[in-house]
């Protein structure tokens, strides 16, 4: 007897029809662009630029130098330098010696700065339940059931190497 995605699988349109990937890349544009400005709509306090906030995100797991950050938010590590310096000005983040060596520093996340991110966070939260509340039961149960497949394609995108010009955009 097949498991039951093996047998979703065989039923699915395949991954690579090109209008299927097209109409994913258009909702996950479209989905992004509409929680950013409706949440600077609703929550107007909300100011920070979205690569501002991914960057806190990453350090929220602790400290991190500079090229290691540009490495894994895949951007250039002078455009990681101006965003900390942002950061730094916002007093969201501090410089830290690093213990394994002393002539670098380690980008660390303040107390504000974990107060800016859960709050953002929750402001998040709050739209994203709000508008899956204004759906149908329905449709809001295949948005949660598509999590695990979204989460796989996040880190499947994740594991691919970056083309020529994409590492330096700051969404």
């Amino acid at each position: 007897m097949p498991e039951p995605a093996a047998e979703a699988a065989t039923t699915a349109v395949p991954a690579t029809d090109p209008a299927q990937v097209q109409r994913l890349t258009d909702v996950v544009t479209r989905l992004r662009r509409a929680l950013r400005s409706s949440i600077r709509t609703d929550y107007p306090w909300e100011s920070l630029p979205m690569a501002q906030v991914e960057l806190l995100q990453t350090l929220a797991s602790g400290p991190l130098r500079v090229g290691e950050l540009a490495s894994r938010q895949r951007l250039a590590p002078n455009t990681v330098s101006g965003l900390i310096g942002k950061l730094l000005d916002s007093g969201f983040v501090d410089r830290q010696a690093d213990p394994g060596d002393r002539r670098t520093a380690r980008i660390a996340v303040t107390e504000a700065g974990h107060r800016q991110l859960a709050d953002w966070q929750r402001a998040h939260e709050q739209r994203m339940a709000a508008a899956l509340s204004a759906l149908s039961a329905e449709d809001s149960a295949a948005v949660m059931d598509a999590l695990g497949g979204l989460e796989r394609l996040a880190v499947a995108l994740g594991a691919e190497q970056p083309t020529a010009g994409s590492g330096t955009s700051t969404g």
